[in-house]
């Protein structure tokens, strides 16, 4: 029977060697061995590495990977048919290889990095890796670190003692491989070695020292302020000496074993004779590839005291003049004294001098009394290292020369003058020019002083008459005095022409995307500047924004809602009867759009400007409800009263009712009519005070009234007021060569139900309030019935008025006599009456004659899409009208009238009365007053 005694499996063996796969069988008679490969018969004639051996074991010369597998060896014993066999599994070990992925690493030492070393190994079964460094093995913790098959190990903190070769190590069944890396460590420049020196200026020579490593070696240079020093260079005549040199240097581990060698810069900068300017910080710099340091090392030099200031000194008699010593000194511990003559300052023979002592300077003052006061003075200062000594002289100033005209540039009505300054100033500064001019040979001289700021070398005269031949001289201003005049030098000022362009300076506003565009005017060209006009565009915009008009007076304008981060282009022109300036141009950019702030949008929290301004007008409103109530319950007004009914009769009322005028008992119901001249008025008029009447005529019949009324077409009814007086001017040039005004004051009582008219217009609303105040007072007359209204008899409303001028003063006029009234009185009739001053302050629409105020604001916002001229020709409504000269002066508001103090009349009838059917009505009508005071 066919026994397998020794069939072992599996096998291994590693690639390369000669295996030999056991079979041991035996039987009897002896069986013929067979060697099957993965089920296949071996053709041993077809690979020759395969070979049986006598004891019937299967040879493989150099087996390989792919010879791995499963071997069948199986016996036959052909005379019996016996057939058996037995399974073997071969394995093939693999020696490991290994592959590097980089054989030098570069990396920065000192800097806290880290670096990877890694090596691949490849092997059957799978190798294992170690790293090893001069054959220590290298273990996992502070300093390396390593992955899960052990490839890549992490140097930390990288210092130039780890630099070297590393080695890889792969190790498995068929054996170990090995490999080398290398790691090359950089390092900073680092200065080791730097001391400060010190010297004195009598010491030959001083040496710095700067000693620095790094890798690659750096190099080294000096500097002092902004003075750089370079290698082998001498400066200032061999005084200043750099060198530098290398020195090699080694880097050991703390156990001895490790080292690493390097070389280190050294470099000296030697001084020979140092000088006092050369004491302060000098600074070391080092540098190599990876980067570069520097420190300061500090050079003191001790000297005596060097003393500053200058030497001549102007002054003059009576002036004050300071003497300054400065000091420069190290040690800075400095006595000085001041000398004159051998004799130390001050002494009782000097009591016009006086010292003034810092830590480093010392003042002398000195106040010449007399000649013998000027001269020399000496300064002395004293430290540890020596003594030196300055003299100072004291010198009389005088005037300064005059200066030189070189050029005159006329205009129209200036002039610009350049000059030279004066050749001697006297020894003191120049501190004013004056001018001086006039038409050649004739008239005074008019002269001004200009300051001397920022190099003056031209001036500006002004005031001139166009083609006209002047002449203009220059005198200097020093402290001591003013000095010779200048040639006159011969102008002829140009012919009235247009202005010069304005000079325009540009401010952005804080807002970013308002300008705010100021000029500064120049010549006007004889002609008084009118108007300026102000244009301005985006640059890229072919279209310029609508011309804004700008009155005279006006300085600059304000251009907002401009677009953001956009050039523009401004040109203003001035403009004279003669024509037009050339522009003057402005280019300027708005700022970038800001961010819109977030902040209370993300949390839901804040209040945004709309609703704030929304909480306070409530807050007013509820206000306003409060007070409004309180007086209706308390003193029967307000608002709520008017709304629900009548109001009642308060304390006012009573106490008016109290009056016993002789008026009051009058029940004819006509309107009081008080005339007085303006030559009446009291004292108490000049005094800005209310009016305090002379005498009071009141018409209590109605056949006088009516004889009055005559006079009278459409009196215009007062303003809704609660017990105020309706003062009515007319004028009365017709009459008289001087115009006269009277003052018609009437009281007149409207039933409480009739609505006020919504179009009056309040008093003080479109007319400026004049200086002075009309005069009030009443007609010397006894008799009621003679007395007249009296009217404007003026043109017609369409004659030219020239505009009021709140400054003028009412020319006084005599009062008209009882013929002068009577005559006036007959002229009614004929003419219409027409009263400016109470059309401007009473009535909303303006007669023809009167004049609108143009806006003259400093000040004008002009939107950057449609901006509005302040003075645009744009016709006024009757809020806008002013009243114009004809008339002595403005009207006062009506509550400023005080005709009777405790009396008032409270009649009912509301009408008045209208004659002369032939005459023109009046083109206004006045609203029944609630309550009239006398």
């Amino acid at each position: 029977k066919i026994t397998f005694t020794n069939v072992p499996s599996p096998q291994e063996f590693t690639e390369g060697d000669n295996a030999i796969i056991v079979c041991d069988v035996i039987s009897s008679p002896p069986p013929t061995v067979l060697w099957k490969y993965k089920g296949a018969k071996i053709q041993f004639e077809k690979d020759v590495r395969f070979r049986t051996l006598n004891n019937n074991h299967l040879q493989i010369r150099g087996i390989r990977k792919t010879d791995e597998g499963v071997y069948t060896c199986e016996g036959r014993i052909k005379a019996r048919g016996e057939v058996d066999f037995r399974i073997i599994k071969v394995v093939v070990n693999v020696l490991p290889t290994i592959r590097i992925r980089q054989a030098e690493t570069n990396a920065t030492a000192d800097m806290g990095f880290s670096t990877l070393l890694a090596c691949d190994a490849d092997g059957f079964p799978e190798p294992m890796v170690t790293w090893a460094r001069n054959n220590v093995p290298l273990e996992s913790g502070d300093k390396y670190n390593f992955n899960e098959d052990g490839s890549e190990m992490t140097i930390l903190d990288v210092t130039k003692l780890d630099e070297g070769d590393y080695t890889c190590i792969a190790k498995n069944k068929a054996g170990e491989s090995e490999q080398e890396l290398s790691l090359k460590v950089f390092v900073q420049p680092k200065i080791t070695y730097l001391e400060s020196q010190s010297t004195t200026e009598m010491d030959e020579q001083v040496t710095l020292t700067c000693e620095a490593t790094g890798d690659p070696t750096p190099t080294i240079t000096w500097s002092f302020g902004t003075r750089v020093f370079t290698e082998g260079e001498q400066e200032h005549q061999k005084r200043i000496y750099q060198a530098s040199w290398t020195r090699p240097e080694q880097h050991k581990s703390p156990d001895g074993e490790v080292l690493v060698r390097s070389d280190a810069r050294v470099s000296s900068l030697t001084l020979k004779y140092a000088q006092y300017t050369d004491a302060g910080e000098y600074l070391c710099t080092a540098r190599n590839a990876i980067g570069e340091t520097a420190q300061p090392v500090y050079l003191e030099v001790r000297y005596a005291p060097k003393i500053l200031g200058s030497v001549a000194v102007y002054t003059w008699e009576g002036n004050p003049a300071n003497i300054s010593c400065e000091v420069l000194a190290h040690p800075s511990d400095v006595s000085i004294t001041w000398l004159r003559d051998g004799f130390q300052l001050p002494n009782a023979n000097t009591s016009n001098i006086k010292i003034y002592n810092t830590p480093s300077a010392s003042y002398l003052e000195v106040n010449p009394e007399s000649q013998s006061d000027f001269g020399n003075y000496n300064c002395t200062a004293s430290n540890e290292i020596g003594t030196e000594s300055k003299e100072f002289i004291v010198i009389p100033a005088d005037v300064p020369s005059a200066p030189s005209i070189t050029q005159v540039q006329p205009y129209s009505s200036t002039a610009q003058v350049l000059f030279e300054e004066p050749e001697s100033t006297g020894g003191v500064p120049v501190l004013k020019y004056r001018a001086e001019w006039r038409a050649v040979g004739r008239g005074k001289w008019v002269q001004r002083v200009y300051e001397v700021k920022d190099g003056l070398s031209s001036i500006t005269v002004t005031g001139l008459k166009p083609e006209t031949d002047y002449e203009v001289k220059m005198s200097a201003i020093n402290g001591k005095g003013e000095g010779d005049s200048s040639q006159s030098v011969v102008f002829k000022t140009e012919h009235v022409r247009e202005p010069s362009p304005p000079i325009l300076e540009g401010t952005l506003q804080p807002k970013g995307n308002s300008l705010k565009v100021k000029w500064t005017k120049q010549d006007d060209g004889g002609s008084p500047i009118t108007h300026y006009l102000v244009r301005y565009k985006a640059r890229e915009d072919s279209d310029w924004k609508p011309e804004i008009r700008l009155p005279n007076v006006s300085e600059y304008v304000m251009l907002i809602g401009l677009e953001w981060d956009t050039e523009y282009d401004v040109f203003v022109v001035a403009e004279n009867q003669q024509g037009k300036s050339k522009p003057g141009t402005l280019t300027f950019r708005t700022s970038s759009e800001p961010a819109a702030t977030t902040d209370s949008m993300e949390d839901g929290t804040g209040l945004n400007t709309g609703v704030i301004v929304g909480i306070l007008i409530l807050v007013c409103a509820l206000l306003l409800l409060i007070v409004d109530a309180t007086c209706c319950f308390l003193n029967k007004c307000g608002i709520l009263m008017c709304i629900c009914g009548k109001p009642g009769q308060g304390t006012k009322g009573k106490d008016i009712e109290t009056g016993k005028a002789a008026f009051v008992q009058d029940v004819s119901k006509e309107p009081i009519v008080e005339v007085r001249t303006e030559e009446e008025a009291t004292a108490n008029h000049d005094a800005e005070g209310h009016p305090e009447p002379n005498e009071t005529t009141p018409l209590t019949e109605p056949e006088q009234v009516t004889e009055t009324a005559a006079a009278v077409v459409d009196l215009p009814l007062s303003v809704p007021t609660n017990s105020d007086t309706v003062t009515d001017t007319f004028d009365l040039s017709q009459s008289s060569p001087v115009s006269e005004s009277t003052t018609l004051t009437s009281s007149i009582t409207a039933p409480p139900s009739d609505p006020p008219n919504p179009d009056m217009t309040p008093p003080d609303s479109s007319t400026p309030k004049s200086h002075t105040k009309p005069s009030v007072s009443s007609l010397p007359s006894s008799d009621p019935a003679n007395v007249t209204l009296l009217v404007d008899l003026g043109d017609s409303p369409e004659a030219e008025v020239p505009p009021l001028v709140p400054s003028e003063e009412s020319v006084p006029v005599p009062p008209p006599s009882p013929l002068q009234l009577a005559a006036i009185n007959s002229k009614v009739t004929e003419n219409d009456f027409e009263s400016p001053e109470s059309h401007a302050t009473l009535n909303p629409i303006s007669p023809q004659g009167s004049v609108a105020i143009p806006l003259v604001n400093h000040e004008h916002e002009i939107d950057g899409e449609l901006p509005l001229a302040p003075d645009t020709d744009v016709p006024q409504d009757g809020s806008h009208a002013v009243g114009t000269a004809g008339s002595s002066g403005p009207s006062v508001p009506a509550q400023d009238e005080k005709i009777l103090d405790d009396e008032k009349s409270m009649t009912e009838n509301p009408e008045l009365k209208k004659v002369a059917p032939g005459a023109e009505p009046n083109a206004f009508t006045q609203t029944n007053a609630t309550e009239s005071k006398a």
